[in-house]
């Protein structure tokens, strides 16, 4: 049985060579270790720093939840070095981070003018880019995850500029770096090479695989950096499901330090207690989910507000204090 309805048929549309797009981001915009714009401080950050380097130390798991503007701010090097030293346990991010990686590792910059092209439905219609399709697809095929499938391809691929890709640095280290998609939110999807079946099942794969390391989270750290949906949502489920089977286990994971990282200005400091619902921090997820309700029975949470490119530098500046 087929649906009642017509589709679009994506074989009408023509790309574009990525050559003739205007990038915003390249890789003179990617910080150098210990390259920041501004000294950043914050009465929070040693406590959060605190907690990262114990979780380390006692093995626990330290969950990195990014959105794609760590990586089109220039902080790609800053993750790849918390990968390498095994400071975090896991990276997960949105569909967007595998192709702001992926095109920084192929052509130097990344990140293209919404305003410009979708004037003419040139938007998201690279045809290099479309390639992640392949990738996923053929990884999928391969049993593996989303995000596996793609470090694969770049570090094993010939791109010029693989040295700055968070997803290759993840695969060489063995650390996951798990992609959690929904379909219509990415230029990938626009493509007639899009396998919807392939996509979901490598990130369903990715899902699991990051729910797994969420298993030994108790004494660990969950920080979130910018990721105002896909994070909290993705945290939230598989913390209900790892404290699902811990609780028939007789295990508990409940002592655990959260911490939000975003430009918000929130009206309230009291992160023991949910916003009012008439007010539109009640409806900011990283604020009630990865602030408080998460963490009300034993956990501990900060909010650090600034800009990414002083935020991630200054932390990775007081973990290597503690660490090295």
């Amino acid at each position: 049985m087929s649906s009642r309805y017509e589709q679009f048929d994506r074989g009408r549309l023509r790309a574009f060579p990525v050559s003739q797009r205007r990038n915003l981001v390249s890789l003179d915009d990617v910080l150098a270790l210990g390259e920041a714009p501004e000294p950043f401080e914050h009465p929070d950050l040693p406590a959060v720093a605190d907690a990262v380097a114990a979780a380390v130390r006692r093995e626990a798991s330290v969950v990195l939840l990014i959105g794609a503007h760590v990586i089109k701010q220039g902080l790609s090097r800053y993750v790849i070095d918390l990968i390498e030293r095994g400071w975090v346990s896991v990276v997960a991010a949105n569909g967007a981070c595998t192709i702001h990686d992926y095109e920084l590792a192929l052509q130097g910059a990344t990140s293209e003018s919404v305003a410009e092209n979708i004037r003419d439905g040139r938007f998201g219609l690279w045809r290099e880019t479309a390639t992640l399709n392949e990738i996923v697809t053929s990884g999928a095929s391969d049993g593996l995850g989303f995000g596996e499938a793609v470090g694969q391809a770049i570090d094993e691929g010939d791109l010029p500029h693989k040295d700055v890709s968070i997803f290759a640095a993840a695969w060489r280290a063995g650390v996951p770096a798990t992609v959690h998609v929904g379909i219509g939110y990415d230029i990938l999807h626009e493509h007639a090479n899009f396998d919807g079946a392939a996509a979901g099942e490598a990130s369903c794969r990715d899902f699991l695989i990051f729910t797994k390391v969420m298993e030994q989270l108790e004494g660990g750290a969950v920080l979130c950096y910018g990721s105002a949906v896909m994070g909290p949502e993705v945290y939230l489920k598989a913390l209900s499901m790892v404290r699902n089977v811990a609780s028939r286990e007789g295990r508990e994971i409940r002592h655990f330090t959260s911490a939000v990282f975003d430009l918000v200005r929130l009206e309230s400091q009291n992160l023991g207690a949910e916003a009012p619902k008439d007010t539109p921090e009640y409806y900011y997820r990283p604020y009630k989910t990865v602030l408080v309700r998460t963490v009300a029975d034993g956990g501990s949470s900060h909010y650090i507000r600034g800009d990414h490119r002083a935020t991630l530098p200054a932390l990775h500046r007081l973990l290597t204090e503690r660490l090295t």
